[in-house]
């Protein structure tokens, strides 16, 4: 059997807490998770929960504080160079056009017809008449198709995704999830991605895992998503399936956010 694309093993994440310095704060504690090549995997969990740690992690920003990580069977050491990462704040470069944007990460890799690589992405994601404008010309979904191109020319092996969508209103934000699985279909990367919507991590995985509330934000449940796919994210929320695993999920879930806010509310 090949090796998970991605995993996690025992991670923990323990940092110095900012309200109350020399205490300590463990964001996540002994999470193990496996991404297997070509899954679409989800991670949902109350706010707070540490879901962005583990991307982090996962990305090779951030050494846990205990655990390991592999890479296609190898030791994470560094950067995860075989990941591309789609943040949920803007990351685009103000000062270069679409185009530019683009074509930034394949600069960096001395790829020699970046260029090139870089339009044919922008069509790919149906940008290609908007190639020169920068980014403040552009609407918020065109910033994330911009980005969306910008993390999948690179052709990585693992694409780390950190509530990308989350600023949209919801009929770009559903235009953006089918186009994500449908450029994901044609290629089959590995993807890990977080969201705090449970209807979009159904709607769009293979699998979904569950973290409880921090703090020691821990794995309570891992589902499958058996929903046959290729899948319209709208129509497929109508289907019973879907329903039977909204119902299984949020009945595992639901407590857990109900933590996590009044976790907030008393920290406000």
């Amino acid at each position: 059997m090949s090796s998970p694309a991605l995993l996690l093993s025992d991670v923990s994440c323990t940092f110095v807490s900012r309200d109350a310095p020399g205490q300590r704060y463990t964001a996540v504690a002994d999470v193990t998770l496996a991404l297997q090549p070509g899954e679409f995997l989800s991670v949902v969990g109350p706010t707070g929960c540490g879901k962005s740690t583990l991307l982090n992690v996962a990305a090779g920003l951030l050494e846990p504080s205990s655990g390991q990580v592999e890479v296609f069977g190898q030791p994470l050491v560094g950067i995860n160079a075989r990941a591309g990462y789609m943040f949920q704040a803007e990351s685009l470069m103000p000062w270069r056009t679409a185009l530019e944007n683009v074509m930034a990460g394949l600069e960096f890799r001395g790829v020699p017809d970046a260029r090139a690589q870089a339009e044919d992405w922008l069509r790919r994601v149906g940008l290609a008449p908007f190639a020169d404008r920068y980014p403040h010309q552009l609407s918020g979904g065109m910033r994330k198709r911009t980005s969306l191109a910008q993390t999948l020319a690179i052709d990585p092996d693992i694409i780390l995704m950190d509530e990308p969508f989350s600023a949209l209103d919801v009929q770009t934000r559903q235009l953006m999830e089918n186009e994500v699985l449908e450029l994901w279909a044609t290629r089959r990367k590995a993807v890990l991605f977080i969201t705090h919507d449970l209807d979009e991590a159904i709607a769009m995985s293979d699998r979904v895992a569950v973290l409880s509330a921090g703090p020691a934000a821990h794995p309570i449940g891992e589902y499958v998503i058996d929903l046959p796919r290729p899948r319209d994210v709208a129509e497929v929320r109508m289907t019973p399936r879907f329903a039977q695993l909204h119902q299984a999920i949020w009945a595992v879930l639901r407590d857990e956010v109900l933590r996590g806010y009044a976790q907030q509310l008393g920290r406000a």
